[in-house]
């Protein structure tokens, strides 16, 4: 390893040690405070280290990819209750800017602050933090590469944003949230959603061999960049992570931040944009990097692995049920009496809707009613419960019908609804009416293609 206070050099082929400049005081400050509460938020973060499993993260259990937040999780439930007044719990939700999350990123502020101010105390003689930050660097440039092929491939095989379900074809615009808006609008281009996701793991990619590092932490920038902005603007809850992500970029490109200037903007000769050298011998360099490149591959087969599964498991690749699509109810009938078409009737639906993973019913004021059906197919029956909130509770019963296609696109239903005897017909509605499931581009256009 270099000694503190050089700076190893590439020149002709072979490595130079030169006296590296010392530090000001403020940029020593600065790095104490950004090595500590980074290098903290890197350990304690959900999923950051989790995606170095590679492969074998199939074979571990699901509280993995949160292990070490569910470590710290009681000093931010006990700092949310004696400091913000606020219950820091974490919860199932999916969401990445929880209350506890908030409370945890201030904890690791303080402590990263405190860390500073002693060690600002202690080590006030040191003239820089070459090699340090050389270790630092690449440490933050390995995780921010495994987060961007952990996310790229989520996109690149477009299980992130899937394509918009039939009940969202059916809800009028102005009842979707801002997140509804942006997962439906990427989702309904898988090809764009690819293009995001391919230039997400390229950066990753690059950023994994030092030769490319810088290029992979550009590129990296630029999409961090984007994500937060719509992760600000559309209010998905992933903010906390996407800013730090694009604040890790910055970083692993400070060290480049003179030359990249000179030959981006002040037009004057630069040197190489290389990453900071580890070791003073060039052989233990090439090592370093050929084991980085091997841990780039390893995390991208995990990351790779997840796509697929996901693919098969909840994406495009997933099964449809056998009466997929979205049913107009023509003829309703309780206790034998037909019941007319009328928005205020309370008890007749208007559609049936089957989709992948969800099953919802239209009443006729147009609101949905989401249950879970048994399908059987050879029994020709479905059962519908209600979803229950608690998984001890068992589902209420909704309906239970025997069913019959007498002709392709219809569909007879016979049985029982909330107590009632009932009998349903049926008919297809054509998915390729939907303007968002027609053409989908034009290279020739007399006028926009807006409703």
């Amino acid at each position: 390893m270099s000694a503190i206070g050089t700076e190893v050099l590439e020149r002709d082929g072979e490595e130079v040690v030169e006296p590296s400049p010392r530090w000001s005081l403020p940029a020593r400050i600065a790095f104490r405070f950004c090595f500590t509460y980074l290098l903290l938020f890197c350990l304690t973060f959900a999923q950051i280290l989790f995606v170095f499993t590679g492969v074998a993260m199939r074979w571990l259990p699901e509280s993995a990819i949160r292990w070490q937040m569910d470590a710290v999780a009681p000093v931010a439930r006990w700092t949310g209750e004696h400091v913000f007044g606020v219950d820091a719990v974490i919860r199932e939700s999916g969401s990445g800017d929880q209350t506890i999350i908030w409370v945890l990123c201030f904890c690791l502020l303080v402590v990263a602050a405190v860390i500073t101010a002693i060690w600002s105390a202690l080590d006030r003689r040191r003239a820089d933090y070459a090699v340090l930050g050389a270790w630092f660097v690449t440490f933050l440039r390995l995780c921010l590469g495994g987060q961007m092929l952990w996310y790229g491939f989520a996109k690149a095989v477009p299980n992130q944003m899937p394509y918009p379900s039939l009940t969202r074809l059916l809800e009028p615009y102005g009842n979707l949230s801002m997140t509804d808006v942006l997962w439906n609008q990427v989702g309904a281009s898988p090809s764009y959603q690819v293009l995001l996701g391919i230039a997400e793991v390229l950066g990753g990619l690059l950023l994994f061999w030092p030769r490319t590092a810088t290029a992979g932490a550009l590129l990296s920038l630029v999409s961090m960049a984007q994500v937060f902005v719509l992760n600000m603007t559309y209010d998905v809850p992933v903010k906390i992570l996407s800013f730090h992500l694009m604040l890790v970029s910055l970083v692993v490109l400070a060290p480049q931040a003179r030359r990249l200037a000179n030959m981006l903007v002040l037009e004057r000769p630069s040197e190489p944009a290389r990453q900071p050298s580890l070791f003073r011998s060039a052989r233990a360099n090439r090592i370093a990097a050929v084991l980085q490149v091997a841990l780039g591959l390893w995390t991208c087969s995990g990351a790779a692995l997840t796509a697929w599964n996901s693919w098969h498991e909840y994406g495009y690749g997933a099964p449809k049920p056998a009466l997929y699509g979205i049913w107009n109810v023509t003829d309703f009938t309780v206790d034998g009496h037909p019941l007319p078409p009328l928005t205020t009737e309370p008890t007749r639906w208007q559609r049936l809707v089957f989709d992948k993973f969800a099953t919802d019913y239209q009443r006729m004021d147009g609101t949905f009613v989401t249950v879970l059906a048994d399908v059987d197919t050879a029994a020709r029956t479905i059962t519908m419960t209600a979803p229950s909130a608690t998984p001890d509770v068992e589902p209420a019963r909704v309906a239970t019908f025997t069913f019959d296609r007498p002709e392709p696109g219809r569909l007879a239903l016979r049985g029982d609804l909330g107590g009632r005897p009932v009998t349903l017909t049926l008919e297809e509605f054509d998915l390729n009416d939907f303007p968002l499931r027609g053409e989908r581009f034009h290279w020739t256009q007399e006028f926009p293609n807006l409703n």
